[in-house]
């Protein structure tokens, strides 16, 4: 296998810690960030997941700074966000008051979720980083969601306008690693987990994301896709 160059590992080191500023101490900036490098589309794809969560009990894991939440209580559903950054559960917790919504926010990890088992009717984790892949976590998901309950993941999104805009938005998301090549083998521990997974490449106006829907069966097993 080609090793990488010392110009990949450099920008490989770079982008890893300016990913961890802006989920952390700089996390004030995340959804100016995200606005800049999607073209003003990256809520869009968030949002995208409400057709397929229908509730009455959801788990969001990295609510990020709060804008599936807010949709979601918007919608009278009961609504739950787990993230490892304090500082975006602060802004989401801040946002939500301002609503007078209820914030059911908890700061921790997907691979030991603090819920009792089958106590949400869907997970849902929008453009979340490699941890939503693990066996673990997937495991701790599968635990906390009722049987026949679903898991949503938007994993990637790919921006498919030919405005000049677009085009050098849709080459900082390949040099940033958000619009890898999909191979379904990455479907892999969602069906060692048990869970029946179905894919989806849904078409929005000038550009595309992709869903993935898993079920939760009453007995573990794997299936094909």
């Amino acid at each position: 296998m080609r090793q990488p160059s010392p110009l990949s590992r450099l920008i490989s080191w770079g982008l890893s810690v300016f990913f961890k500023m802006i989920y952390h101490p700089m996390a004030w900036a995340y959804d100016w960030v995200a606005a800049i490098v999607s073209v003003g589309r990256w809520e869009t794809w968030v949002m995208s997941a409400l057709p397929d969560l229908p509730g009455p009990r959801v788990l969001e894991l990295g609510n990020g700074t709060g804008h599936l939440q807010i949709s979601l209580a918007q919608r009278r559903l009961t609504a739950f966000g787990l993230d490892q950054s304090r500082q975006m559960s602060r802004i989401t917790r801040r946002r939500m008051h301002a609503l007078s919504y209820e914030s059911l926010l908890v700061t921790g990890m997907a691979q030991t979720l603090p819920y009792r088992t089958q106590s949400f009717n869907q997970v849902v984790s929008t453009f979340p980083t490699p941890y939503i892949f693990e066996r673990q976590t997937l495991e701790e998901i599968f635990r906390v969601l009722i049987p026949g309950g679903t898991l949503i993941v938007i994993p990637e999104a790919w921006i498919t306008g030919e405005s000049l805009s677009d085009r050098i938005a849709a080459g900082a998301f390949r040099l940033l690693g958000q619009a890898p090549n999909w191979e379904d083998s990455i479907l892999q521990p969602f069906l060692e987990a048990g869970f029946t997974t179905y894919i989806e490449r849904r078409k929005l106006p000038s550009s595309e994301i992709l869903v993935i829907r898993a079920v939760k069966q009453d007995v573990k097993r794997s299936t094909a896709i």
